[in-house]
């Protein structure tokens, strides 16, 4: 017997999972929730829908959304609704899946008690987080997590994550996407309350607020926490108005890991390569540049090659509902892998990887590295909130 999930948010990002999810065998019913009719209207006049979605289920808000009987949410709204929105959800009764990051808003100390009420939810509700990190689900990760479980970096010694992610890239100008963010019905709302909690009081964004791409793979493949940051940062070289309200352009950050290694990690928004990858190293074998090097030699690898496999079921599905075999999804075919996991993890009652604590610990990082750099790279311990219940 499959489960029931209900989509909140089918704008351009997504979007770009609602196939995903109402074609996984394990979907027995999809209900459609967004602010702006026309988003529900794209996938309730579908074909491929009809035996999924019935009209019935579809909602304006998360509050009606909430009070249906559907199992779990998947919350794929602006980034600064995640956490509050999936508390709501959970305090209703529903799993939650949250697209990245938990949050991000100006204030450090804000999203650190977003980060402690999550964790709380989860633990009083007994119901499951999941973050929707694509970098989890990226090749490389996958298979450096396979070689880790296997011993094969031996002790490991030092690591890097990068976002490395010009503002005016040709591909993905972040100037488009601020005036995209900010068109919607929640945007406009936003406008008004950023400026007025927090940029006129100089409480300014943040790269590293967002940084769960450049932590979430050194920290998954190394399955150990930061503990303490320094960090420095950059002001912006341009007078670009998409800084007028950043405090860095660049920020870069060496951190303690609780297995006694180190790791840098940079979220830079001026620079002229485009690149979000990671390097593991060990005392027996390392990761770098898609290639797995030790003392035996190099090995070249292709996605195919790193990926872990999908259940043929699964993938037979997506295939069909994606019209063609590369069904994998964007952010390097983390999609396919994202959408599987949550699913698996409701129907089969389990806990999903990226749960919450591992959410928060990808997001602890950034905030203390941004601290870190606002007082000239003091060193300053990460906070953590342990591990999940046994």
């Amino acid at each position: 017997m499959g489960i029931s999930i209900g989509l909140v948010g089918l704008g351009s990002f997504g979007g770009q999972f609602a196939d995903l999810f109402m074609s996984h065998p394990l979907v027995d019913r999809v209900a459609l929730c967004d602010r702006e009719p026309e988003r529900i209207r794209a996938f309730a006049d579908k074909e491929s829908w009809k035996g999924k979605f019935n009209r019935r289920d579809a909602y304006a808000s998360l509050e009606d959304i909430c009070k249906s009987d559907v199992q779990a949410l998947v919350v794929i709204t602006q980034h600064w609704l995640h956490a509050p929105q999936c508390v709501q959800a959970m305090e209703a009764g529903k799993h939650v899946y949250s697209a990245v990051p938990v949050i991000t808003i100006p204030d450090g100390d804000e999203t650190l008690e977003w980060c402690n009420r999550l964790v709380r939810t989860v633990r009083q509700t007994g119901l499951h987080y999941m973050l929707g990190e694509t970098t989890y689900y990226h090749p490389q990760a996958m298979y450096c997590r396979r070689k880790a479980a296997e011993g094969a970096f031996g002790e490991f010694t030092y690591a890097e994550g990068e976002y490395f992610h010009g503002y005016d890239r040709p591909d993905c100008d972040l100037r488009d996407v601020y005036r995209k963010r900010y068109a919607s019905k929640a945007g406009q709302e936003w406008a008004g309350i950023i400026r007025e909690r927090y940029f006129q009081k100089g409480i300014l964004e943040s790269p590293m607020h967002y940084p769960t791409h450049s932590t979430s793979g050194p920290i998954s493949v190394m399955n150990a926490r930061a503990v303490k940051v320094s960090a420095f940062g950059q002001k912006p070289c341009s007078s670009d108005p998409y800084f007028d309200h950043q405090s860095f352009g660049n920020e870069t950050a060496l951190f303690q890991m609780s297995n006694g290694s180190t790791m840098r990690i940079c979220e830079h928004r001026e620079c002229s390569v485009g690149r979000e990858t990671f390097r593991v190293y060990g005392t027996k074998g390392s990761f770098e540049n898609n290639c797995w090097k030790s003392y035996a030699g190099e090995v070249s690898l292709s996605a195919k090659e790193m990926r872990d496999p999908l259940p043929p079921e699964v993938a037979e599905a997506f295939a069909k509902a994606a019209g063609h075999e590369q069904f994998y999804g964007g952010h390097e075919g983390s999609h396919a892998y994202l959408v599987h996991e949550f699913v698996d993890a409701i129907a089969h009652e389990r806990r999903p990887a990226v749960n919450v604590w591992q959410a928060v610990r990808y997001m602890a990082a950034g905030v203390m590295a941004h601290k870190s750099a606002l007082r000239n790279g003091e060193p300053l311990d990460v906070p953590d909130w342990g591990d999940p219940s046994k």
